[in-house]
């Protein structure tokens, strides 16, 4: 019989798909050696080493099948492809195609049968050959233009065309729906298989954006019932401090459905730390309720996080859960982690502990409620408990000072919803002092988690913040020097760089112009089992402890700190004998760095769906003021036009090029910047100019302006108020637009149009027009 590491080197060498079959042929085994081979398999896929791919074929875990189905998702830098079918918890891989022939031609969405490998810390694949073409999932709201065709207006903005629907089902016009295509790219049509409802009703946008991204929203009757269970467990006072003395006070939105954590603090009477104060951060105990093996486990680590929509919440865990039994609340006995700190009078952590305690909070405060009462100062909440937070927070000020994190201050949006789920309007989030006090809290606790951790030689999932990769600096110093700004390539890149670059700049728009562009530079944030350090913080040491209502992350570390500080309480057993967890977490802990990866693409997928259903809410907002002009600053410059943000509420929006007049607009890629061919007219990131709103489609979130012309100050008059109560007949009207507008510019030109098109000579080839 071979050993568990020979069947993995066999697996990943192999050239062909390495079923059960295949691994015993190639070890010769027979009769009883196959059945033995199967109990090993089943043994590997327990601890984590191999997983299944479709048609039984095994893999290592994280990896990919030697041979697989792959589909191209992008051709812009060469083709990139992800797999076909992809079944495991850790976020679907991409793979770098490698061609021999560039005559293949592999477009986007396409399917092929590759060779793959790890190489350099990535994956690469061989194509083999190219398959048929598979159905794809859309969702789109069903339309009939004037000919009584039926359409799928397609929800993803990035695709701008709309579907033949060859079978309705059930289905009415007007409706969301989810739909199968078929067919070559080009020619697919529709078939739709779901009905979602109606796309104009209040949450309908977030709707949308849970079946795009595939965001799990509901809890299975197990996931419930055990969610009832937990909810009921006692809390052990062996081990729990009793700090309901202590007057914890949570501060968060107005609008919170969840209390992840509560503050405290006073001067410290210490005479070695005078000046200093004792900073107490109590974190909702949720290791207590989700234990490791559990369906409530296995479910959260699936959804990573919860997401946060204007009109409703997708939580992590059971509503009993995150917005009762473990949302610290004013004057409940809950379960909490606490944090306890000594804070020097520089604002250093001198000192730290963990411990479990039971807390009960004097008060749960909006943050503009609780910056109100301390301005007044008059109240006793103000006096007793807000107070010294403030007093403890001028020392965490002077800290930050010295470190000087990455300061990139860019506006946030809020969408403000009335009773009835509509928009009541948009708004930009205040930032108050009080958001700050308690986000330097958080981070002083985070920080003391991580070092915590590493003291007690317990594995960290970090959160990690890489220092911006070299190739993005030298971008950025590309670019700023088309606006005459130097940038040193020989020091050592800080945070602190970059904000004294920003803190030159005098001209706002300028200023805005490389905020944006720093803020690109910067690599994303992930989860990782090691510590390289968070950037934007400018701190060495960094992991998530503050919110495992919402965050898995956070829950690992509180896990972790649970046997650092041997915090485990008297129904340990209980649950290891109810979930059948015995070992599951050390596995987890030996296994932490495909956890992490999962996570952090769950998070992305929360922010992308999140972001949509912003853009969503705001075209909504501004589809009764087609025509209207606004102040809008460009946020992106590419060929085809550039992008372009309203100052007034941040709706996102493109310009196309061919809006831009009759000349023809070369694009430079290094300054980003369209130029015109005549008339030299530049259109450059950052430049604020007046634009009218031309579409703006509250299905999909896209929005469209173009420039104000005295010959068509009134061309759009007729749209306004249409929104999208009407969308088939928008959709036939905006094609007439188009038509007659391009017939209109283009009528007996043999050069570029306003379009960018070329009047065609014969053969299809252009007349007489240069390259």
């Amino acid at each position: 019989m071979p050993t568990a590491k020979q069947v993995l080197a066999f697996i990943e060498k192999s050239d062909e798909p390495a079923g059960k079959r295949e691994i015993a042929r190639h070890f010769r085994l027979r009769g009883a050696e196959k059945i033995a081979l199967k109990a090993l398999l089943k043994d590997m896929a327990d601890q984590g080493l191999i997983d299944s791919a479709p048609g039984r074929a095994f893999h290592k875990m994280g990896g990919i099948p030697r041979v697989t189905v792959l589909r191209i998702i992008d051709i812009e830098e060469g083709p990139v492809a992800v797999p076909d079918n992809w079944q495991a918890d850790t976020p679907i891989p991409k793979l770098r195609i490698v061609e021999r022939d560039k005559r293949s031609a592999l477009t986007k969405g396409d399917r092929i049968l590759a060779r793959t490998e790890e190489r350099g810390g990535g994956w690469i694949a061989h194509p083999m050959k190219k398959l048929q073409a598979s159905s794809e999932l859309a969702l789109g709201v069903l339309e009939k233009d004037r000919n009584g065709k039926l359409l799928l207006v397609q929800t993803d903005k990035t695709k701008r065309y709309e579907l033949p629907v060859s079978d309705a089902g059930e289905a009415k016009i007007g409706q969301l729906v989810e739909a199968e295509t078929k067919g070559p790219r080009g020619r697919q049509r529709a078939y739709i298989r779901n009905i979602i409802g109606n796309p104009m009703q209040p949450g309908s946008y977030s709707t949308i954006a849970i079946h795009k991204f595939d965001i799990p929203a509901t809890f299975t009757d197990t996931i419930m019932k055990e969610a009832e269970i937990v909810a009921n467990w006692p809390l052990d006072p062996a081990i729990r401090e009793d700090l309901r003395d202590l007057p914890f006070i949570a501060i968060d939105p107005e609008d919170a459905r969840d209390h992840d954590d509560a503050i405290w603090a006073k001067a410290d009477d210490d005479a070695d730390n005078m000046g200093g104060f004792l900073l107490k951060v109590a974190i909702a105990d949720v290791s207590h309720y989700v234990r490791p093996g559990s369906a409530l486990d296995k479910s959260a680590r699936q959804r990573g996080n919860s997401v946060y929509f204007p009109d409703q919440v997708v939580p992590m865990l059971p509503m009993r859960l995150s917005a009762d039994i473990c949302s610290l609340k004013q004057g409940e006995d809950r379960a909490a982690m606490v944090c306890h700190m000594q804070i020097d009078a520089q604002g250093n952590i001198l000192a730290w502990r963990f411990s479990k305690a039971i807390v009960q909070l004097t008060h749960n405060v909006a943050y503009e409620d609780a910056q109100a009462q301390f301005d007044q100062g008059k109240s006793t909440l103000a006096k007793q408990v807000l107070t010294p937070l403030w007093h403890c927070w001028a020392l965490l000020k002077k800290a930050r000072a010295r470190r000087q994190p990455l300061d990139l201050d860019l506006p946030e949006r809020k969408v403000q919803l009335d009773e009835d789920g509509k928009i009541a309007g948009i708004s930009t989030k205040e930032r108050l002092d009080v958001h700050r006090l308690v986000e330097d809290m958080m981070i002083a606790a985070n920080v003391a988690a991580a070092k915590a951790l590493e003291a007690k030689k317990q594995p960290v999932a970090y959160r990690v913040h890489e220092t911006p990769a070299r190739e993005k600096l030298v971008a950025l110093k590309e670019y700023l020097a088309t606006l005459n700004i130097s940038f040193a390539m020989g020091q050592v890149i800080q945070p602190k760089t970059f904000n004294g670059l920003m803190n030159k700049v005098q001209d706002e728009d300028i200023k805005h112009l490389v905020t944006i562009q720093v803020l690109r530079s910067q690599t994303q944030a992930y989860y990782g089992p090691t510590n390289l350090g968070h950037f934007g913080l400018s701190l060495g040491h960094y992991a998530h402890f503050t919110s495992p209502i919402r965050r898995y992350a956070d829950l690992l570390v509180h896990r972790a700190l649970v046997d650092g500080y041997n915090l485990a309480d008297d129904i340990e057993a209980t649950a290891k004998k109810e979930f059948g967890n015995a070992g599951l977490h050390d596995k987890d802990k030996a296994n932490l760095s495909p956890i992490c990866e999962a996570i952090s693409g769950y998070e992305r997928r929360a922010m992308e769906a999140e972001r949509e259903t912003t853009d969503r809410y705001i075209a909504a907002h501004l589809s009764g003021r087609i025509g209207e002009v606004f102040d809008v600053r460009i946020t992106g410059v590419q060929k085809f036009g550039f992008f372009v943000t309203t100052i007034e509420i941040g709706g996102d929006g493109l310009v196309p090029a061919s809006t831009l007049g009759r000349e023809y607009f070369h694009y430079d890629e290094t300054s980003q910047v369209l130029t015109g061919e005549v008339s030299d007219k530049k259109y450059a990131t950052g430049q604020r100019l007046r634009m009218r709103l031309t579409q703006a489609n509250a299905i999909s979130g896209a929005m469209t302006f173009a420039p104000i012309k005295d010959d068509e100050e009134d061309f759009f008059a007729g749209d306004r108020g249409a929104g999208t109560a009407n969308l088939g007949q928008s959709l036939d009207d905006d094609r007439a637009r188009r038509k007659a507008r391009h017939k209109a510019r283009n009528k007996g030109k043999s050069g570029p149009g306003k379009s960018g098109t070329f009047r065609r000579g014969k053969k299809g080839r252009p007349a007489n027009i240069k390259k």
